[in-house]
């Protein structure tokens, strides 16, 4: 399909705006962590093939390997509108490098997307909501890392939610990135709820939660990557987790714009 009639499909409010990713291993320690990497690396390299600018903004590193959390923005026109199709529980079944015995693990992993919010939209947050923590930046996803605490770590009470930013040199601009973020996921947030609220008049409900699994990747005892929405199939295993996500997200946002779906 032509960029053209791709970006036809992207006709969402906030689909032209940058993307704000966030990876998170379930349950399983190492093996899910590396997983969350491969799906790092993975994204990095789409975003590559797409000329999309992209930075990582917190990085937890695992104990052994692989990343606790990792926040990043991927840059460029539709870069929201594109990576939302990734949106959603990732699983992966292999043999695990990290068992003696070479069995067969299956680890998941979460992808949550958000649109990155502008000037034009006002998101109010009382600082009496909020909880600031600092901490030293460390792991290989930022770009300096320093002997000070400069990374600073958000909790909004009223939501829960939390975000980090330790990519920058300073805590000042650190946390100036880290409320950027913020406002992203609480007005994310805002949109889903008025998503569900608008849902619940229809009797049947695209999946299109976050809390759904909807990729599994098989490299073992076949090699098959199979998005469970589209029942699109790739081979290609390892194409597919060099960054060749199109045809994936393609089928998605096909999908979700024929009214024949809803």
């Amino acid at each position: 399909m032509a960029q053209t009639e791709l970006a036809q499909l992207l006709g969402g409010p906030d689909d032209r705006r940058n993307a704000i990713v966030t990876l998170h291993p379930g349950a399983g320690g190492t093996e899910a962590q590396d997983w969350a990497e491969i799906l790092l690396r993975m994204y990095l390299r789409w975003a590559d093939r797409r000329g999309y600018r992209k930075e990582i903004l917190e990085y937890q590193p695992g104990e052994e390997a692989g990343v606790k959390s990792v926040t990043f923005t991927v840059e460029g026109d539709y870069a929201y509108g594109y990576m939302k199709a990734e949106a959603g529980i990732h699983r992966l079944v292999r043999i695990s490098p990290f068992d003696a015995n070479s069995r067969r693990h299956t680890s998941f992993a979460s992808v949550f997307v958000y649109p990155e919010i502008d000037d034009t939209i006002k998101i109010e947050i009382d600082e009496a909501d909020l909880r600031v923590d600092t901490y030293r930046s460390s792991g290989a996803g930022g770009q300096h890392v320093n002997k000070t605490d400069s990374a600073v770590r958000l909790t909004h009470l009223p939501t829960g939610i939390v975000v980090a930013c330790q990519n920058e040199r300073s805590q000042h601009k650190n946390r100036a990135m880290a409320m950027k973020i913020l406002k992203s996921r609480l007005y994310d947030l805002e949109i889903e709820k008025q998503k569900v609220k608008m849902e619940s008049y229809h009797k049947t409900k695209k999946d299109i939660g976050f809390g759904s699994q909807i990729r599994s990747y098989v490299l073992a005892p076949y090699r098959l990557v199979k998005d469970h929405r589209t029942n699109v199939e790739v081979g290609n295993a390892d194409g597919v987790l060099d960054g060749d996500l199109d045809q994936f997200i393609q089928a998605y946002l096909l999908q979700t714009s024929d009214p024949a779906s809803s």
